[in-house]
């Protein structure tokens, strides 16, 4: 692999704190633009791991999972499983996942920064959703992408 898809953006700073008091907020049952408690078993213990992510859907009904920190533990772990849980509140639908070649990444990117870019953004690193199709397609091995089904 290269430089960019080894990417991986940690949480620094309050990144820790505010994403334990937001993984609350699916656990709850309170969905924030479409978030969801993402669970995928660990690729190494088998335990359910769990954090939140944002659910997108596009015009056909596809629907997508985007990691705008790069390549996470919840991505090499839904690498080696193929499989989840979508979970809000009490509902749980289990799901499979393939993951999207590059050069099929670039309308999901689009959309993703359309619905998210507030959120996202700085992950993106002066990329948003006005880009053009050669900067995204540029970037798109730095953010694997699964379509689930």
């Amino acid at each position: 692999m290269n430089a960019i898809a080894d990417r991986h953006i940690a949480p620094a700073g309050f990144d820790p704190i505010f994403n334990r008091l937001a993984n609350w907020l699916p656990r709850l049952g309170i969905s924030v633009a479409g978030s969801r408690l993402l669970a995928v078993r660990g690729r190494k213990s088998g335990e359910w791991r769990t954090t939140m992510v944002n659910l997108l859907v596009d015009a056909e009904g596809d629907r997508y999972l985007v990691a705008p920190r790069g390549n996470t533990q919840w991505v090499r772990n839904l690498r080696a499983s193929g499989s989840g849980e979508l979970r809000l509140g009490r509902s749980t639908e289990p799901f499979t996942a393939v993951e999207v070649a590059d050069a099929d990444k670039v309308p999901v990117l689009r959309l993703y920064l359309k619905k998210w870019g507030w959120e996202v953004g700085r992950f993106f690193e002066g990329i948003t959703k006005d880009a053009t199709d050669a900067e995204l397609a540029g970037i798109a091995p730095g953010f694997p992408v699964f379509r689930i089904a």
